[in-house]
């Protein structure tokens, strides 16, 4: 990946960040934490991984991406409209009475939602079914599917990967965002999942692990995914939970919440200065 192919992924991955601001700002509430540090992998994946078109956003061929995590729904609204699903303007609309962005994802309102999600475990399932469906069909598309770390404390998501497991779904990418941070607390205090790689390589996944935030190391990640013949792919992304906004940084209690106007103006002002400083790196 070239210097300004990085440059133009990190400008959407900001746009991103901030269409997670305006919205959890308009709604005065919502998950900004845990959507604030996916913003690098939805851009990647949007704009230059997978083979979707916001023109035809039910194309039975198209690759499928499930955030199985759905309360970070802020985010994948906010990578829908950088792609061109629906209006930027939208965003401010979360939440909101009669809205058709509401607080976790519905695939029977939104435009590029694939799975509606809310109930942590069931989205890595149903991305399960997409996955074997496809390759019953003999459809060369991909299934991902976005869990968070506090969310694999469900048996249900181990259930999923051992269905994954044995039925050999190699279209599957589970992508798992360890921030170490849910709303109770650390993942460590409130239930520890460590060791993560181990026991997802005993579950029969090819495992890598990877900096959440580097773009060089997502599509390393991607292309072994693609590469991979014989087991089910999970990329654990470690990541920084509110990256992007200062205040929002590792900060547990910016889980579910939304900025007041003085948060939201210090946290734009900082993303408006990020992307302008990428803008001067591109000249």
């Amino acid at each position: 990946m070239t210097n300004a192919e990085k440059l133009t992924l990190a400008k959407h991955a900001c746009h991103i960040r901030m269409g997670v601001i305006e919205g959890t700002h308009s709604a005065k509430c919502g998950h900004p934490g845990g959507s604030l540090d996916i913003a690098d992998v939805l851009s990647y994946l949007y704009f230059v991984d997978m083979k979707i078109d916001p023109k035809a956003p039910h194309d039975p061929d198209r690759d499928r991406l499930v955030l199985s995590k759905g309360h970070a729904a802020p985010a994948l609204y906010a990578a829908l409209a950088e792609r061109g699903f629906f209006p930027v303007e939208d965003l401010k609309t979360l939440r909101k009475i009669g809205s058709y962005l509401q607080g976790h994802p519905n695939m029977n309102s939104t435009p590029g939602v694939d799975m509606s999600t809310g109930s942590l475990g069931q989205g890595v399932s149903a991305a399960c079914g997409m996955a074997l469906g496809a390759k019953l069909a003999n459809k060369p598309l991909s299934v991902y599917a976005i869990l968070g770390d506090g969310e694999v404390e469900e048996g249900e998501c181990w259930e999923a990967f051992m269905f994954a497991a044995h039925y050999h779904l190699t279209n599957l990418c589970v992508m798992l965002d360890r921030n170490h941070l849910q709303i109770d607390g650390t993942t460590e205090t409130v239930m520890n999942s460590a060791p993560l790689e181990e026991k997802l390589k005993a579950f029969n996944f090819h495992v890598i692990t990877i900096n959440g935030h580097d773009f060089d190391q997502i599509e390393a990640a991607v292309k072994e995914f693609h590469a991979e013949t014989e087991k089910p792919t999970c990329i654990i992304l470690d990541t920084v939970k509110g990256k992007g906004v200062s205040y929002m940084t590792n900060a547990v209690d910016w889980h579910g919440k939304g900025p007041n106007d003085d948060e939201y103006a210090v946290a734009m002002q900082e993303l408006n200065a990020a992307y302008a400083a990428l803008e001067e790196e591109d000249k």
